[in-house]
């Protein structure tokens, strides 16, 4: 009932930059978080970035100064802006949002993932 489309990763060498970008779809009343996480081969799917609610951000440590994620809730889209990129932030970069259906319902649901490689 709500798909998330992931767009914009690729092969960047160190020091560079990407834009990921997630529109959400389907029968949306309204979206409360979004953000994205990444997933390296051999660990733990973990938190990169996440707009809860409002103008709230929270960010890995990891991150911290060099992404930058920012929401249009008009297109029901969330963008993350990765700059000084390393080798250690390759990963697949999966989108998440949260809200409530038309339906009423609740919902939480997963991006299928971009791959983001940071390499020479």
């Amino acid at each position: 009932q709500v798909q998330l489309v992931e767009s914009g990763g690729g092969l960047v060498q160190p020091g560079g930059s990407l834009r990921l970008s997630c529109a959400a779809s389907g029968d949306i009343f309204r979206i409360y978080g979004m953000g994205w996480y990444r997933q390296a081969p051999g660990k733990q799917r973990e938190l990169v970035a996440r707009i809860p609610s409002g103008d709230n951000t929270n960010y890995a440590d990891s991150v911290k100064g060099r992404f930058t994620i920012s929401r249009d809730n008009a297109k029901n889209t969330v963008y993350l802006q990765m700059t000084s990129l390393k080798p250690e932030d390759t990963a697949v970069y999966y989108c998440n949002a949260n809200g409530v259906l038309r339906t009423t319902h609740n919902f939480e649901v997963w991006g299928q993932g971009t791959l983001v490689t940071v390499s020479s």
